[in-house]
């Protein structure tokens, strides 16, 4: 069919949804992402001459290429609609070199979603390549490559092979060991509270000690509890201030990347690869029946909260209509970013508030279901009111011990009738009503000794956090970094939080030692800034990559001389290899720990290194029942046995079976803690928390 213009977009997705909002006139092919990079055979950069990048076609992308030029010769005119960021930006610019387009023409469409409306309105009008969107994204490019392709080489000769660095991970993998090192060296700190629980007209109440005569005390240890324990000689407090007030709480402003992927992982249990996944899903299109494929969030990578205007006329309408005029806000909060935020679009928000969910959930997976509520309702609850609560404080005092009580009642619930952050809703803590010069009586009263805790380990929601707050990445950075560090088997996940191996701590401490500012997290935060005054256009890239190069290949020189090669020594197994003999060892691989031959080469011989439950095999009756890993790094249980046995469960199986159907029993997680239940029938043993 003949068509007029040629739409370039990055995904075929996205590309189908955009040519039916468009016509007959267009036609809207993918390039699927970059089509030209640096080349990954060696360096790429060219030292002498202004650090020019050397980039080449991608392997296997020629055919398409070959069929982007052969669409390009039809058209009169061509679009390159890639994603509205720095990348997207890039590949504009190398689709504009391959197909012989001038950057300066008005070639450039950009939409911050994927609507009809949105769409035509963009094709109306286009604009030149934005030079230093691209001079940005390629400093950035070429600092990873000197990076990477500088460092990793000496880890290999020094390390070991398929060791890698990187700006952004390296800075995640010190944080991860620096974490580490504070529960190491924690030292508790030991603390008293005397709590009680009172009684007023038949009314019980909790209260703890604030302090004596009316001046807040915080007991350091058990001497200090008792002297003041032993000061209630009776169970007679009288009530000396009782305070009411009203409290107002605000919602939270609508996601940025990293909020979401943090929301995501603490309220879905989403990891940060698949909450983008899913939420680049949301993006691109989704097939609503009669309505067609309507991108349902805009776009997916942003550091700004900021809304549009449209969206939110459009969500005080909807709010008014379905909750009351109580419920809609009538002067905007004003939005503050993050101090390093881009805010080069909107925030992640639904294309249209009234696609409510419940309303096109048959049209979506189930985990595309749960992102897109989660994001339409924190959308919505930042156009509502605040929550309003009725708080009580009361002071309660017996000679010159003084306890307190406070209480609260959610008296409006505002914005929290269509979102709550985190994961548990607050019950109302009331207290009986009391005016000043009440008597109450106290029922029990007890000290109770607390120790503080370590820090805990970083989890991938609370890592991101870490990252952003000291500036150093971007959103699109951060689902790829904690990738890395995984793959390259720098850190482990223990109970979903990161724990640093033996071969992160040894490449940490390397780079600590001969390359500290790629380590030091002001150094990588203000290279970031840096990146950003490119984009504005106040600083030249080469400029930036110079004054990074210069004392960095000062270094490069320095660790190749001095540091020594380190041996990482392999663990005696305590068993023989079943095939020559020789003792068996314990090695690190990509994938972690493994049991290899120490006849190596010669022998070959490898395993798994597996956990046993200390169960049989309830199929075969022969086998033991050892801890797996699937693909996606799931735990499940299976056979030792296999593939002569194939048994496998994702649940733990306890080792007693089913007293209603002898089939084997499990051990299956539930809300409050672990329950044993039947692989087979409804038979189920009490909670245990």
């Amino acid at each position: 069919m003949a068509y007029k213009y040629l739409v370039i977009v990055e995904s075929p997705t996205k590309a189908k949804t955009i040519e039916k909002y468009l016509g007959r006139n267009y036609k809207v092919v993918a390039s699927k992402g970059h089509l030209r990079d640096l080349p990954k055979s060696r360096m790429g950069v060219d030292f002498e001459n202004d650090y020019h990048p050397d980039y080449i076609s991608i392997r296997g992308k020629g055919d398409l290429i070959k069929e982007l030029k052969k669409y390009a010769r039809k058209a009169e005119k061509i679009f390159l609609a890639s994603d509205p960021d720095r990348e997207g930006e890039a590949i504009a610019w190398h689709l504009a070199h391959l197909l012989g387009l001038n950057p300066e023409d008005d070639i450039r469409v950009v939409y911050n979603e994927v609507t009809k409306e949105a769409v035509k309105e963009a094709i109306k009008k286009p604009r030149p390549i934005n030079m230093d969107l691209v001079s940005s994204q390629q400093a950035r490019r070429i600092l990873d490559r000197l990076v990477g392709y500088s460092i990793s080489p000496i880890l290999w000769k020094k390390v070991k092979k398929g060791l890698s660095a990187g700006r952004v991970q390296s800075v995640a993998l010190k944080l991860i060991i620096n974490r580490e090192e504070d529960i190491a060296n924690f030292e508790p700190v030991e603390s008293w509270t005397i709590d009680g629980t009172f009684l007023k007209d038949k009314h019980t109440f909790n209260a703890a000690f604030y302090g004596l005569d009316g001046k807040k005390m915080k007991l350091k240890n058990k001497e200090e509890a008792d002297a003041v324990f032993e000061k209630i000689k009776s169970n007679a407090f009288q009530i000396t201030d009782v305070t009411k007030k009203q409290q107002k709480r605000n919602p939270a402003q609508p996601f940025t990347t990293s909020s979401l992927q943090q929301e995501a992982a603490n309220k879905l249990n989403f990891r940060t690869r698949k909450t983008m996944m899913i939420a680049q899903e949301l993006y691109e299109g989704i097939p609503l029946g009669k309505e067609g494929s309507v991108g349902l969030i805009t776009y997916m990578r942003t550091d700004s909260t900021r809304v549009s205007a449209g969206s939110i006329e459009e969500a005080h309408t909807y709010i008014t209509e379905t909750f009351g005029a109580d419920y809609a806000i009538e002067k905007q909060r004003k939005v503050k970013n993050a101090e390093s935020a881009q805010d080069a679009h909107e925030a992640i928000r639904p294309s249209s508030v009234l696609r409510v969910p419940s309303e096109i959930e048959s049209f979506l997976t189930k985990d595309q279901y749960k992102l897109y509520q989660l994001i339409w309702s924190r959308f919505l609850a930042s156009q509502m009111t605040p929550a309003i609560f009725d708080t009580m404080k009361v002071d309660l005092v017996h000679e010159d011990v003084w306890f307190r009580a406070t209480g609260s009642k959610e008296n409006f619930p505002g914005y929290r009738k269509v979102y709550i952050e985190g994961n548990t809703k607050e019950k109302d803590n009331l207290l009986p009503e009391m005016i000043i010069g009440d008597t109450v009586y106290s029922k029990d009263i007890e000290p109770n000794q607390h120790f503080s805790q370590p820090p805990a380990r970083y989890s991938e929601a609370t890592l991101i956090k870490a990252l952003e707050e000291n500036g150093v990445g971007r959103p699109s950075t951060y689902a790829p970094t904690i990738d890395t560090i995984q793959k390259r088997y720098y850190v482990k996940v223990t109970a979903k939080r990161f724990e640093p191996t033996e071969l992160g701590t040894i490449v940490n401490s390397l780079i600590s030692v001969y390359f500290p500012d790629i380590v030091n997290i002001s150094f990588t935060a203000g290279m970031e800034k840096d990146l950003d005054s490119i984009e504005e256009g106040t600083m030249e890239w080469v400029k930036v990559i110079d004054h990074f190069y210069r004392p960095f290949a000062e270094e490069l020189a320095k660790a190749e001389v001095e540091i020594e090669k380190i041996e990482i020594k392999d663990e005696p197994a305590g068993f023989d290899c079943d095939l020559c003999g020789h003792p068996m060892v314990i090695k690190i691989g990509r994938f972690g720990k493994f049991y290899a031959c120490s006849n190596f080469p010669e022998c070959r011989n490898t395993k798994a290194i597996v956990k046993k439950i200390n169960v049989t095999c309830p199929l075969c009756h022969k086998g033991e029942v050892i801890e797996r890993k699937s693909k996606k790094n799931r735990i499940f249980y299976g056979c030792d046995r296999y593939p002569e046995c194939e048994f496998v469960s994702w649940d733990k199986p306890i080792g007693r079976d089913c007293p209603k159907c002898q089939h084997y029993l499990v051990e299956k997680k539930v809300k409050g803690g672990m329950q044993v239940k039947c692989s087979q029938c409804d038979y189920e043993e009490d909670l245990q928390k």
